[in-house]
């Protein structure tokens, strides 16, 4: 089950990439938190981050299907 996986900002830096296509076991249910523990490890929180499933805002808990787009997005600050 492939999907895609896109960075922004200085999550590019910090990945060394902008995006990634992921293989995931087929038939598997799984959620935008389990593909950024996949992509980035357990022990780097995603509650700072803002996501999206398909270009719309989504929840860590939103699910991911086969050919979906998740999007990971730093918080943006104004000054």
């Amino acid at each position: 089950m492939p999907i895609k996986v896109r960075y922004f900002a200085s999550l590019q830096d910090a990945m060394g990439k902008h995006e990634e296509i992921l293989n995931l076991d087929e038939g598997a249910s799984t959620t935008v938190s389990a593909v950024w523990a996949r992509v980035r490890g357990e022990d780097v929180p995603l509650a700072r981050l803002l996501c999206a499933v398909n270009m719309e805002y989504a929840s860590p808990d939103a699910p991911v299907r086969d050919g979906d787009e998740v999007a990971f997005f730093p918080p943006v600050t104004g000054g």
